[in-house]
């Protein structure tokens, strides 16, 4: 595949640089690290600082803004950053509220942002955290639930930004994020694997008239290779698996996420949308918020992941239309 690239050393670098060129009016870098933050960060709420590797665009830098983040911390392509830099972030944002971490569900990823937290109460800071583990897919040869941090992690962003910027304390938010994220669930295909990038190398193979079911973010394998089926048969798949995490009583009232993988053109997902909206509609799920494009990606995969989040609170689908200026939301 062709790529418009310079030096693979460079890749984070030259991303976060033409990002915050381009968005200079909301974001500042701090050059030489992956530290993204708000350009004015607030004296009077709790910070929320999330992160991961490159290669998601626009997450997570996308997310920084107005009744969302207020940092993120960028690693190198599909590799959360070092303890070091979160660290280095908690400090430089810190205002006196307390900081909030927004963590995936990856063991690389809990072990730089935990440490970091560790490093950061060391130094009397008050920091807490909250992990997104809304993956449904399952082990090779097994039933045991992966729950990776997948695209329900932007849900997470908006809902505790929101909470944040109306003034919830560090410890409303981590219960509020543990309330909502376990009615957050997500299931992802694709029809072709991520594209090596870096020294990232490609995980699995598939067919012309191939496609994979519950594929991970960072071009992880899945569970089930089919035949390339119709956009209708994928989404039965999705939406039955996705109900199946539920109790019948949990799921009346959803928000719904179409997330595009990167490669995937707006008119297939819009395709699919329609699929999934028919089949909620038939399920009597009443679809109060839904949103469709490319939030969490999976560097260039020829892809898209379904998720589904319960409203439990009124308040919560408050949290998720409040306006942002977020670049990756709008």
């Amino acid at each position: 595949m062709k790529q418009l690239i310079n030096s693979r050393g460079q890749i984070r670098q030259q991303l976060l640089a033409g990002l915050t060129y381009t968005y200079n009016d909301t974001l500042t870098w701090q050059e030489k690290t992956g530290i993204v933050t708000k350009k004015t960060i607030s004296k009077d709420k709790v910070v929320l600082i999330s992160g991961g590797g490159c290669g998601h665009e626009p997450a997570h830098v996308g997310y920084i803004g107005e009744n969302m983040l207020d940092c993120a911390v960028m690693g190198a392509i599909f590799e959360p950053p070092a303890s070091s830099e979160i660290l280095q972030a908690i400090e430089q944002t810190y205002n006196g509220q307390g900081t909030l971490l927004i963590i995936k569900n990856f063991e690389k990823d809990l072990a730089s942002f935990l440490e970091a937290e560790r490093l950061a109460k060391a130094k009397g800071l008050t920091v807490s955290h909250v992990i997104v583990d809304d993956d449904c897919s399952i082990e090779s040869g097994t039933f045991e639930k992966r729950r990776r941090g997948v695209a329900g992690t932007v849900f997470v962003h908006k809902i505790l930004g929101a909470a944040a910027a109306e003034g919830n304390s560090l410890d409303e938010l981590k219960t509020l994020g543990e309330q909502v994220i376990p009615l957050i669930k997500t299931l992802g295909v694709a029809f072709s694997p991520a594209s090596p990038i870096g020294v990232i190398p490609q995980q699995y193979e598939l067919a012309e008239n191939e496609m994979y079911f519950g594929i991970g973010i960072h071009g992880e394998p899945g569970y089930r290779i089919e035949t390339m089926q119709s956009s209708e048969r994928i989404a039965v798949e999705l939406v039955n698996k996705l109900k199946q995490q539920y109790e019948r009583k949990e799921l009346r009232k959803a928000a719904v996420l179409v997330n595009g993988l990167g490669g995937i053109p707006l008119l297939e997902l819009s395709v699919f949308m329609n699929d999934v909206q028919q089949l909620l509609d038939i399920e009597d799920i009443d679809v109060v918020y839904k949103r469709m494009g490319n939030f969490l990606t999976a560097y260039n995969t020829n892809g898209l992941s379904l998720t589904l989040l319960t409203i439990k609170e009124d308040k919560w689908l408050d949290y998720l239309r409040i306006p942002t200026d977020a670049f990756g939301w709008k």
